[in-house]
């Protein structure tokens, strides 16, 4: 992806992109499309990040620049009975995409709120998409970011008028279909002062083929807002999974988030959270590889002014040959006194070649703080597999539940019954394979 390979598809994304929305009068979306242009001119000058950029040392991403993804321009006619599958019971609205395509025949809405495609959404709430989309995750520095807005069309927006509580998730899914296909999704959340809301977004694959995705997320919280997050990658074994989460959390508002990396040859997942005055932010994760896989998480919270509180705890379970990478920087800025920040990285080495880099970051500038981090790397504990065996369990069974116990803390923490359960069944088959 470097210019040779990604200028010609971005031109051509543009233009398909202009092409859909066509019908659409010239003055209305003017910002919109020069948006996707300046995009395109970012993409032009930059190039994709390797082992010699300091935050991307660990994890090489010279795969994907090898090989050549074409954006889809259309669905493949799945039905309900087809992702039956993947779906929540317990939702409010779901929207669905496939290969970066939105599935309206898939999707549904029950919420009350806006929950829709950003190409219909984007002219009857221009106002407030164009406040927000592309303000937090900036595309001038990050080739993959610059690569997501340029093909802007398809993407889920949610927006959650002032006071307006949800009781149940919204459920965003995106499905993988097709061999060498790139996608691009992108999601908007808008929250309003005093709201609150659940949203899960679930990376899934129909078929183990590789492919790309490229995935950004922007959420905007009002003052007193609550937002309950969670990201679910469970890509094709051989895909690849780039993504980006950036949040921008106003006074005396709540962020929670509970990340689950999974699936992909390769992944790589950014959060960055910029935290106002009174703002709180938990930021949990779990990485459960094996094989050759490679799951690189990169965060980033950013006490922005006085009063914040975070909490993050980031577990690896590693297996085979596969690498793990976690980099976390808490960052305190000048003024942001009686900040309150703590963060933990755990990590599980189940085999002599498994691999685990883990770099947790304090950065702080503020003199009247409390900030704390601390990391661990290693294998289970004899003594807990003794004390198991000692009890009836062969020393197989006894790893396995201790393997999965240990993953088992970040997954309880997922506010969503069906999809905990799922996730639990998945790490029990990972500690039985």
């Amino acid at each position: 992806m470097s210019r040779a390979l990604s200028q010609p598809l971005v031109l051509w994304g543009l233009l398909v992109g202009d092409a859909l929305l066509g019908a659409t009068p010239a003055s209305a979306l003017t910002w919109f499309k020069q948006l996707r242009a300046q995009a395109v001119e970012r993409v032009g000058v930059l190039t994709v990040p390797t082992t010699r950029d300091e935050d991307w040392r660990f994890t090489d991403v010279s795969p994907i620049a090898m090989l050549s993804f074409q954006p889809a321009r259309n669905t493949s006619g799945q039905t309900l009975v087809d992702i039956a599958g993947f779906m929540l019971p317990e939702v409010a609205a779901r929207l669905v995409f496939v290969d970066g395509v939105y599935a309206p025949q898939l999707s549904r809405n029950d919420s009350g709120i806006v929950v829709a495609n950003l190409a219909d959404a984007v002219l009857a709430h221009a106002s407030e998409i164009e406040a927000q989309l592309a303000r937090h995750a900036d595309f001038q520095d990050s080739v993959f970011s610059a690569l997501n807005t340029a093909f802007l069309h398809d993407g889920a927006v949610v927006l959650i008028p002032r006071g307006v509580r949800l009781e149940k998730p919204v459920h965003v899914l995106y499905l993988a279909t097709r061999e060498a296909a790139a996608s691009y999704p992108r999601c908007l959340l808008i929250a309003g002062a005093g709201s609150a809301a659940t949203l899960i977004e679930d990376y899934r694959s129909l078929s183990e083929v590789a492919y790309l995705t490229n995935a950004v997320t922007e959420m905007a919280l009002a003052q007193d807002a609550h937002i309950k997050h969670v990201r679910v990658q469970r890509e094709s074994g051989v895909a690849f999974h780039i993504g980006q989460c950036v949040v921008s959390a106003a006074k005396a508002s709540r962020y929670e988030s509970v990340s689950i990396a999974q699936g992909a040859r390769i992944s790589r997942y950014g959060l960055n959270v910029q935290l106002c005055a009174g703002a709180e932010c938990t930021a949990d994760g779990l990485a459960l590889i094996d094989g050759e896989q490679l799951a690189d998480t990169h965060t980033t919270i950013d006490h922005a002014a006085p009063d914040g509180r975070s909490r993050q705890l980031h577990k690896c379970i590693v297996g085979g040959t596969a690498h793990a990478v976690f980099n976390g920087k808490v960052m305190v800025r000048r003024g942001a006194q009686h900040t309150d920040s703590a963060q933990a990285s755990r990590n599980l080495l189940l085999s002599p070649r498994a691999r685990i880099d883990t770099k947790p970051q304090l950065e702080i500038f503020a003199d009247d703080v409390k900030c704390a981090h601390g990391a661990t790397v290693g294998q289970l504990d004899a003594d807990e597999v003794f004390y198991l065996r000692s009890r009836g369990l062969s020393e197989q069974a006894a790893r396995d539940l201790l393997t999965f116990a240990f993953g088992a803390e970040v997954i309880e923490r997922i506010p969503v019954a069906a999809l905990r359960e799922q996730l639990k069944a998945q790490a029990l088959a990972y500690t039985h394979h």
